[in-house]
């Protein structure tokens, strides 16, 4: 995305998702999470780090999924500080790469910090609840437009699912500007 933003001029809006909400606050495993729907856990752990080290981004190997909400209403407010993306790049290190708690007060504080935000109007932004209706809008969007798994890259009216190669990306914001409808 980085490339794409610095090569073809184009700005990128997170929008938050409804990841697994019904996670609790300290996580579930990832047996728990696909129990019942026959998954081979190693053999998708293995496809996600391999598309993850070919695009050159941290990975590690978890074993659990946590509740990403209040990260997504953290970063709903680091955005407003105009350090969102700084945060997001944070918070996907740690959950992603460290198998972090993003639903973890502390976490969030630390991502916070290393995005250069300050920590303790972060913790009061995140414990106010005052940018739950933004999430909550966000959700009702990404339902709206079809999303259904994260990453997804919208541009116009063309919606990719999935990590994606910088070709493909690039295809999509060409296929936009040709219609007129880059968002």
């Amino acid at each position: 995305m980085e490339k794409l933003a610095a090569e073809e001029n184009v700005a990128v809006k997170w929008i938050a998702f409804p990841l697994h909400p019904e996670t609790p606050p300290l996580g579930s495993t990832l047996e728990q999470l696909f129990a019942g729907r026959g998954m081979d856990i190693p053999a998708m752990l293995a496809r996600l780090e391999a598309n993850a080290k070919a695009e050159g981004l941290a990975w590690g190997m978890r074993t659990m999924t946590f509740n990403s909400r209040r990260a997504q209403e953290l970063g709903k407010w680091a955005e407003e500080q105009g350090k969102g993306e700084a945060f997001h790049m944070a918070m996907f290190q740690a959950y992603f790469a460290d198998g972090r708690n993003l639903y973890d007060l502390k976490v969030l504080a630390q991502g916070a910090a290393q995005a250069g935000l300050d920590q303790d109007a972060a913790m009061e932004a995140v414990e106010s609840g005052r940018y739950a209706s933004a999430v909550d809008e966000d959700w009702a969007y990404s339902r709206q437009v079809g999303i259904s798994a994260v990453p997804s890259f919208l541009a116009g009216r063309r919606l990719l699912v999935g990590a994606q190669p910088y070709v493909q990306l690039k295809a999509l914001v060409d296929n936009a500007r040709q219609g007129g409808q880059l968002l």
